[in-house]
């Protein structure tokens, strides 16, 4: 473009030069040469200014070059000033590599760590001070959150040997450091590989604190990132005493109990003013490990660890040998032995909910919650047998449960393996992929929009794009109706349903009825990718059991004051239930999944004499099984995996998750009376109706056996009837037959064998 410009420019001056235009050149009445016209030159307008415009450019880029390469020289001139030869040319290099790669690593911590501060709002320290007393649906207290007020003892009335006993074997150097201790961090590390094993902690008490008031218990290098920076911040807005008092009443001390206060008042019975060095030591030895160190759980390790705390003082230079002698002959004993588990997740979870409810914490609260204690021993255990029974055999550590009543009432909530070794609730916070047990929600969306159960879809390969989904057993059954379909766990129909109704109504339908976490239109949307939660789950399926209408879990009824104030109360504060489902729907529905227990993938779910619904749930390669059912009384979801997300053993939804969800069920609907599923007339297809000896209207439960001495007496009872009859002996005298014993009533159908 600029050579063309160049050539017309030429082209003008030659034109011009000549002091005539080619018109007058050719008139034939003139032939003198014109004169030149006065003005610009008839082709300066268009043509210079874009000339002068290239010109412009040239020179400021050439000048902004020229200044680029001086700046870089005289920067080139003045490092050279600093350039080192010979041996220590190597470290200085080494040096200058490692500071900046330090920077830019600080750049990606720092940026790991932001999201941590919004925690560290300017009303974070009052948002803890909660203190909250849970009852049961009874009335009968099962724990504290937050802080006992009564108990909030300052730090100054707190015996010296508990403080020193704390510091000696937590942080030694508390009052030294800056919220993070490299030297004990270097000296804990060193330790563990000379063991090999995790035998001391590295986390200061302010980091330790950190996480208790603002992060979680995961073990990931991001927490850690996010608990360091957070310990530095708690330096620096608090004071070292403010920092000991919070971490003294913060810390989970088993047993359900928050803080030093709150754990001497339930294992020893006095007030913390009052603790013994034996008692103090067992005390600061909880923080490691509550669960096992618990005295009144397991008292020799409580013992065994106190002496370890002992050691601790005398080696930190605290105490003398001969001042913790005596501590060590006469080791302090829990009051407690025999204290019954607290349903610690489930607290946790409906402390969070108090929260929401109430924004202040100025005051102490009583909860009245939903928990059943009786039904919450039964579901621990459930899930901790079939841990203990089948754990190892399928290559699975973890496992979760929710039970709640049709209406959404949690009655019993399982959130992991052992609360003391891990807090995270894994039947709220863990997000999985459902499986199966997601397609419900599809063959509902159906049935809102036109299908019935008896609609034939085709069960045959199907792509979309270069996603082929097959079934389980990889064989196809042509045209078969819905029912068949969901009772099987047919892969290719629910795909076919989801291209005709659209994805977006299954996610629809599903938020609907309960899911509240993100599900994103996928292709394998509808066999269930999308993750959720059990308490998700177990919410969303209590809309079958309801009849359609809206279920929302709740933990609590009543929230009141300690002067007897109602804050909070569910009957008068909640809206009534919305419907999310036709009763059409619902009808369809409940018939369908009736019969996944009957014949289909949930056999090993199916109740003696109750009429049970369900769907069970596999995911790829084997990471999480689940089954998700209800009766008429109860609807539960049951979960088993990994935290990895490590496969399984081959583990599917039909087998330990569908058998932990009878033994549940089986304790639950003993001795209550039995209500209908909504829409199904009629028992199972096999099997009678147990008779309910004692049956409390509303599902009260009566004072009667154990599920376990019951089944235990009902197989002693199977025994003894399928027993031969027994022949006397050659020369005895033949006995009178005696009367025919009763029936023994635990044993007989009114207790469901388990399986």
């Amino acid at each position: 473009m600029r050579a063309f410009l160049k050539r017309i420019l030429e082209a003008g001056r030659r034109l011009t030069g000549g002091n005539a235009r080619p018109s007058d050149a050719a008139s034939p009445q003139s032939a003198e040469p014109a004169a030149p016209r006065p003005g610009k030159p008839w082709f300066r307008g268009p043509l210079i200014r874009p000339i002068e415009i290239d010109a412009w450019l040239d020179s400021s880029l050439y000048r902004v070059r020229t200044g680029l390469v001086q700046g870089i020289e005289a920067a080139s001139r003045f490092a050279r000033r600093f350039r080192v030869s010979g041996p220590l040319r190597a470290p200085v290099e080494l040096l200058g590599d490692a500071l900046s790669l330090g920077a830019i690593g600080s750049v990606g911590v720092l940026a790991l760590a932001m999201p941590a501060f919004e925690a560290t709002r300017t009303d974070w320290l009052a948002q803890s001070d909660y203190s909250v007393t849970f009852l049961d649906r009874y009335g009968n207290e099962i724990g504290k959150r937050g802080i006992r007020l009564s108990d909030n003892v300052p730090l100054e009335q707190m015996p010296d040997q508990l403080i020193k006993a704390t510091l000696a074997t937590e942080d030694r150097r508390f009052f030294t450091h800056f919220g993070i201790d490299p030297l004990g961090t270097i000296r804990a590390l060193v330790q563990n590989l000379q063991a090999d094993g995790v035998v001391q902690g590295g986390s200061s008490i302010t980091q330790q604190l950190a996480k208790n008031l603002f992060l979680s218990n995961e073990r990931t290098f991001e927490r850690k990132i996010k608990e360091a920076f957070l310990a530095v911040w708690l330096e620096w807005n608090l004071t070292k005493p403010e920092i000991l008092k919070l971490y003294l009443d913060r810390a989970y001390m088993g047993g359900g109990n928050f803080g030093a206060a709150a754990a001497a008042e339930f294992y020893f019975g006095k007030s913390v003013r009052d603790l013994t060095l034996a008692e103090s030591a067992m005390l600061a030895g909880l923080y490691k490990a509550p669960a096992r160190y618990a005295p009144h759980v397991n008292l020799p390790a409580a013992r065994a660890r106190a002496n370890e705390v002992l050691t601790n003082l005398v080696q930190a230079g605290f105490m003398t040998e001969g001042q913790v002698m005596s501590a060590r002959r006469h080791p302090a004993t829990a009051i407690r032995a025999t204290e019954g588990a607290s349903p610690d997740f489930f607290l946790d979870w409906a402390f969070d909910e108090v929260k929401k409810v109430v924004k202040s914490g100025d005051r102490p609260l009583i909860v009245k919650t939903t928990i059943d204690m009786n039904l919450q021993g039964a579901a621990e255990e459930a899930v901790l047998s079939s841990l203990r029974e089948s754990g190892e055999r399928f290559r699975v550590k973890q496992g979760a449960m929710v039970a709640a009543d049709p209406d959404g009432a949690v009655r019993a909530m399982v959130g992991g393996r052992d609360y003391g070794e891990s807090q995270f609730n894994r039947a709220v916070a863990a997000l999985r992929q459902p499986g199966s047990s997601f397609k419900p929600f599809v063959y509902a969306t159906a049935m809102m929009n036109g299908y019935t159960p008896k609609s034939v879809v085709l069960d045959a390969p199907i792509s979309i794009g270069n996603w082929s989904p097959q079934n389980y057993g990889r064989s196809y059954s042509g045209n078969i109706t819905l029912t068949t379909a969901l009772v099987k766990s047919i892969n290719t129909v629910p795909v076919r349903l989801a291209q005709a109704l659209g994805r977006d109504k299954i996610i629809e339908t599903a938020h609907r009825m309960g899911i509240t976490s993100e599900l994103k239109i996928t292709r394998a949307l509808p066999l269930g990718v999308a993750e959720v939660s059990v308490l998700d789950m177990t919410g969303a399926y209590a809309a079958f059991a309801n009849g359609g209408l809206r279920a929302k879990p709740y933990p609590f009824t009543q929230i009141v004051t300690s002067d007897g104030k109602v804050l909070y109360d569910h009957a008068r504060d909640e809206p009534p239930p919305a419907r999310v489902l036709t009763e059409e729907a619902a009808a369809a529905m409940n018939s369908i999944l009736v019969q996944v227990p009957e014949w289909g993938t949930g056999r090993q779910a199916k109740l003696d004499g109750i009429r049970t619904a369900g769907k069970t749930g596999t995911t790829n390669a084997y990471r999480d099984a689940w089954f998700v059912g209800f009766t008429g009384n109860y609807v539960a979801g049951v979960w088993f995996g990994n935290d990895d997300f490590t496969s399984s053993d081959k583990l599917t939804g039909g087998a330990l998750p569908a058998a932990t969800w009878k033994k549940f069920m089986t304790y639950a609907h003993s001795g209550i009376e039995l209500k209908p599923i909504p829409y199904i007339e009629g028992g199972p297809t096999d099997g009678e109706r147990p008779e309910v000896p004692v049956a409390i209207a509303g599902g009260a439960r009566p004072l009667t056996l154990s599920a376990a001495t019951a089944r235990r007496l009902g197989e002693i009872e199977r025994l003894l009837e399928a027993a031969p009859p027994l022949t006397p002996a050659a020369g005895a005298p033949p006995r009178e037959a005696s009367a025919q014993p009763p029936a023994l009533v635990a044993g007989g159908p009114d207790t469901p064998a388990s399986p």
